[in-house]
């Protein structure tokens, strides 16, 4: 019998396709989703939708408002960078800590629900520079699910799996469509509008479009 996983689902294409890849493998998998004060909060509601549609047994959402931290113009009112205005470096889309937090939860949430696997949707390929997306924070937080938990002293700390953590864009996009993952109903964008249509400048509309394009896939969801 599979184990049980918990994926952290956000809404957007890669978690989408984490989720469906868990799903594919026989686990029964809870959706973890988070709001944390994010400008985009349409993300929400295809994050919802998403968990429905690939069968999750449970959807959670935790709120953990981010926007009294700061330091992200995913949090507060700082211009999102439009068609790679950002510069080099570390983007202002970087929330702090943002998924320390997130797999905090879902440790938790793990444990409380007797579930082996706690899966995200991290990419170290085509991301926006994100110290969190990277195998050795993931090999960290590991380590700290062995030591921080009753589960992990009895031997049992969830597995933390980066499913998509080495493929393209493209490559996920591929992924995507072989597991059936409604593209339609996932969000990527950074700066949505009010109605949640992407805006389709951002760095996120830009990578989603350069992956769906080197494809050859036409991507559903799209601004038109």
């Amino acid at each position: 019998m599979a184990e049980k996983a918990v994926v952290l689902l956000s809404g957007g294409m890669d978690s989408a396709v984490a989720a469906a890849w868990t799903a594919a493998r026989g686990h029964a998998w809870i959706a973890l989703t988070v709001d944390y004060g994010q400008r985009h909060a349409a993300e929400l509601e295809a994050a919802r939708e998403v968990a429905r549609l690939l069968g999750a047994v449970e959807a959670v959402t935790v709120a953990a408002d981010l926007r009294a931290v700061g330091g992200s113009a995913l949090t507060g009112d700082q211009e999102v960078p439009k068609r790679g205005s950002a510069g080099g470096g570390i983007p202002v889309t970087y929330v702090p800590a943002r998924n320390t937090l997130f797999l905090a939860l879902g440790l938790g949430l793990a444990e409380a629900r007797g579930a082996g696997l706690l899966v995200l949707g991290a990419n170290r390929v085509d991301y926006s520079g994100y110290p969190d997306c990277r195998p050795a924070f993931l090999e960290a937080f590991q380590a700290l699910a062995r030591v921080a938990t009753r589960a992990g002293l009895e031997g049992r700390a969830p597995r933390v799996l980066a499913p998509l953590l080495d493929l393209s864009k493209a490559e996920i996009v591929r992924l995507g469509v072989e597991l059936g993952v409604p593209f339609a109903r996932t969000l990527s964008c950074y700066d949505p509008d009010r109605a949640g249509r992407p805006c389709g400048a951002c760095d996120a509309c830009r990578l989603r479009a350069r992956g769906f394009a080197e494809a050859g896939v036409a991507d559903p969801a799209a601004p038109v």
